[in-house]
């Protein structure tokens, strides 16, 4: 059943989009309309880094599928830990919006001051040394990865956290407004997070519906090699296949190999000043000028997603891309930045705890 809370977010989440319009809870039929559905059933509320995607259908399947199978199924991973991999990675990527999400779940779910610690940046402070050792090595993640500090058993979970959240935090931070949080300061704003913390709370808390999985949602995909830390979880791995196979089709669609090419090339050597205007200079002078506005959203949502500007979506927007296009640029581009980062995680034989939920 439909709860108040899920009816009212579906109207309040309207005003946090920019750039596309996603399709309305109302109006939503077919593929949209099934994952919309499960969303509000099995994660409380149709968060909008999700229904952002909604545009391009097989991407909005793709974005939940992962999210669901990582962070929303129990498994060897507490949900605290997994919400202080997101945040501090939302933190690393310059993702208010998402830091402030799972900032906000993370006070809801562990007492004391490791929650405004991590929300902080202050990861020194965290006084929980598994908290204190995992949101570590998740700010790290992109830029100087370290041992993992987890049983390799974990990593699925893990490593699909930090991959899941390199993902959205780009999205929401070309497709969101800056904070989910009503406009207002101080002690209004206090007790705004405080509501939100209990009300995250209950969500983290719940289980997905029995029997129900996402695979028939997406077309059957091969694990690619550079998910194969996934191999542990069946269903993290099978998730990602399928997820990555539907990303990568959309990506094939709108831009082209070359321009493809030039994005990998940007994550395995980005060079000092990623993201600026001259080195975007540097690599769009290869390409035919057709070619130069959707690579440039490319190569920005892989590098610096935070860089994406009016005038970036406009000069796309020029060649004729839809709302549709816009999401499956930047979701491919997101998606290849993501998997390079997970991809690059050391994994060891670390005897981090091995906890059932």
């Amino acid at each position: 059943m439909t709860t108040l809370f899920a009816r009212a977010t579906r109207r309040a989440g309207r005003s946090h989009f920019r750039y596309v319009r996603p399709v309305p809870f109302a109006a939503a039929t077919g593929l949209v309309g099934t994952v919309y559905r499960r969303i509000e059933a099995e994660f409380g509320m149709l968060a909008p880094p999700l229904a952002l995607h909604s545009p391009a259908p097989a991407v909005l399947a793709a974005s939940w599928s992962i999210l669901r199978e990582v962070m929303v199924v129990p498994g060897l991973v507490p949900r605290a830990e997994k919400e202080a991999v997101a945040a501090a990675v939302s933190l690393a990527n310059n993702c208010p919006y998402c830091a402030e999400v799972h900032g906000t779940t993370l006070r809801g779910l562990v007492r004391g001051k490791d929650p405004e610690a991590i929300a902080a940046g202050r990861i020194e402070k965290v006084t929980d040394q598994r908290l204190r050792a995992l949101a570590g090595w998740a700010v790290a993640s992109a830029d100087a990865p370290g041992p993992a500090p987890f049983a390799p058993a974990q990593a699925p979970e893990l490593i699909g956290t930090v991959l899941t959240f390199h993902y959205i935090n780009r999205m929401v931070n070309v497709f969101l407004q800056e904070s989910p949080l009503p406009p207002v300061q101080g002690l209004a704003r206090d007790m705004v997070r405080r509501g939100a913390a209990r009300v995250m709370r209950r969500l983290a808390s719940a289980t997905p519906l029995p029997g129900l999985d996402t695979d028939d949602l997406l077309p059957a995909a091969p694990v690619p090699g550079d998910l194969s830390w996934a191999a542990g979880r069946p269903a993290v791995a099978n998730a990602l296949a399928r997820a990555a196979g539907a990303i990568d089709e959309g990506g094939e669609r709108r831009l082209t190999e070359e321009a493809r090419g030039l994005v990998r090339a940007a994550l395995r050597e980005p060079g000092p000043h990623a993201g600026s205007a001259p080195w975007l200079q540097e690599r769009l002078d290869t390409l035919p000028a057709r070619d130069r506005p959707a690579t440039r959203l490319a190569l920005l949502a892989a590098v610096a997603s935070f860089r994406v500007t009016d005038a970036v979506i406009a000069g796309v927007r020029t060649t004729g891309a839809d709302d549709a296009a816009l999401i499956e640029i930047t979701s491919w581009a997101s998606m290849t930045a993501a998997r390079h980062i997970a991809a690059g995680q050391e994994l060891g034989d670390h005897p981090g705890g091995h906890r059932a939920v």
